[in-house]
């Protein structure tokens, strides 16, 4: 196992990174922009690295800094997380000619599922269906005005080289094509350096549900069943959960779409673990949609109804171990549902809301767990994602964890910036949302005609109060130092990397 690891992103995914660092006893080390001088990854990790300015393109996506951090600290690997570098196949390939290990699949790996027109090929060789479509990308209006006509329209366009939502616009009609396309290639040249779009028949109202797979590098696959994440907003998921209410219901479809997600990655020589992402229609065909070369935001409902970490996994298979979970051992236990609770005004079309935490009341209690990054006397910062943390929780049945999950919510409460706890609180009491028939634009529609949320006068002016008395104190201390450590490590201080 290694000795030092470094944590290559910053957050709730920094954090759970950094927990299971120190439960197997590995020691650790942070990268942080001038923006998370103070951040909680950085006080807790055992050695911290400043790479640069607030803009990620400055700071966490500047893979030299990184790497140069890793070899200057002694870290034998770079777990990215999710997001800024993990499917970056650049860095992946940085870290292998450096001899740092890159905790994930391969670079090659990468760049074959990176790019979705190969990977929807790469899924056809495996005889896993995919959603009618182009193979290649479309540069042209008159190549996207033969394909529409060939398959029909409603159309989605998709970028090639990215995905959350970004670079995808959908087509009713052929009038509506050309600017579509001009303004999809656009989006994707802005978010991915890459213009090229693909086209694919639309899907109404499906479902979106992925499946998690683990390998290592010996050649050992399996799966470990499906999430259901179509609760979603601007493509972006909201709400994700384990097992999918649809599919628990029809065994044989796990099993087909377990078998799909591992053909697909094995084509791609994949190891590590990943997800394969499909659409599932209300007859119970699904389609192939991409591969995401990384850990996922959701992983935690996984982790709960199977009772495997993905985190410690990925970390053993990076070093070399064999998996020693046979595709007959893994049961799924219960249910899990996780919300991500992100720094936006849900009362105001979900724009950000940075600035100061003053106050957190945090739930807790039996099958309740919360992934964060933030802490009272934290700044969000404007540069980043808004996402502060993730509430699960777990039970045996769906209806109890989703009352579970309305309890845990209820006790949640942050002070000083907007949050999306709210929003999250309404959907939990909505009826077709708990009898499962979810699709998903199913929550553009529900916000649409949902009913202004309750207002709790009463709770609103404790709140300010409590704000107010300890916003005349200084932050609480995020944890209690072991003893005989340094002060640096106490006041969460930086080192700079010379």
């Amino acid at each position: 196992m290694f000795r030092k690891v470094l944590v290559a992103n910053r957050g709730e995914i920094a954090v759970r990174l950094l927990r299971a660092l120190r439960e197997l006893r590995i020691a650790s080390v942070a990268v942080y922009s001038d923006a998370d001088r103070a951040a909680l990854h950085v006080r807790m990790a055992d050695e911290a690295v400043h790479i640069g300015p607030a803009p990620s393109s400055e700071s966490y996506l500047r893979g030299d800094r990184i790497l140069e951090a890793a070899i200057a600290t002694g870290a034998q690997a770079i777990h990215p997380g999710y997001g800024f570098l993990s499917e970056n196949a650049g860095f992946a390939e940085a870290c292998e000619d450096a001899g740092v290990v890159f905790v994930g699949p391969s670079a090659r790996s990468i760049a074959a599922m990176g790019l979705k027109t190969e990977a929807r090929q790469m899924a056809m060789e495996a005889g896993v269906p995919v959603v009618p479509g182009s193979e290649e990308p479309v540069r042209d209006l008159g190549r996207a005005l033969t394909i529409a006509g060939e398959i029909g329209y409603p159309l989605m366009l998709k970028a090639a080289a990215g995905g959350g939502g970004k670079g995808m616009r959908r087509v009713y009609r052929e009038a509506d094509l050309a600017a579509a396309l001009r303004d999809a290639a656009s989006e994707a040249q802005r978010s991915f350096n890459n213009g090229d779009v693909y086209i694919e028949k639309l899907v109404e109202n499906p479902r979106h549900i992925e499946v998690q797979v683990l390998g290592d590098k010996w050649g050992h696959m399996i799966h470990l069943g499906e999430r259901e994440c179509s609760l979603q907003r601007r493509h972006q998921k909201l709400v994700e959960e384990c097992p999918s209410p649809f599919v628990a219901m029809r065994p044989d479809l796990r099993h087909a779409m377990g078998e799909a997600a591992v053909r697909v990655a094995r084509a791609g020589g994949y190891y590590n673990a990943g997800t394969v992402e499909f659409l599932v229609d209300g007859d119970g065909r699904f389609y192939f949609l991409e591969m995401n070369a990384r850990l996922q935001v959701e992983h935690p409902v996984t982790e709960l109804v199977t009772g495997l970490d993905l985190v410690h996994w990925q970390l053993r298979i990076a070093a070399g171990e064999r998996l020693s979970v046979d595709q007959y051992a893994v049961r799924w236990n219960g249910s899990a549902i996780e919300c991500r609770i992100c720094a936006e005004d849900p009362d105001n079309n979900f724009l950000p809301s940075p600035g100061l935490i003053r106050q957190i009341e945090r739930p807790s209690g039996p099958g309740v767990r919360l992934d964060s990054g933030v802490y009272p006397g934290w700044t969000v910062p404007v540069e980043y994602d808004p996402l502060l943390a993730k509430v699960v929780a777990w039970a045996e049945t769906r209806p109890l964890a989703l009352d579970r999950m309305r309890r845990a919510l209820a006790e949640y409460s942050v002070q000083g910036i907007k949050t999306n706890l709210s929003f999250f609180r309404q959907v939990m009491e909505d009826k077709d949302f708990r009898d499962g028939a979810i699709h998903t634009g199913y929550i553009d529609q529900w916000l649409r005609t949902r009913p202004p949320a309750a207002e709790d006068d009463g709770c609103q002016v404790i709140a300010a109060l409590v704000a107010a008395i300890h916003s005349r104190r200084a932050p609480v201390p995020v944890a209690e130092a072991p003893a005989g450590a340094s002060p640096w490590r106490t006041q969460g201080r930086e080192r700079v990397l010379r």
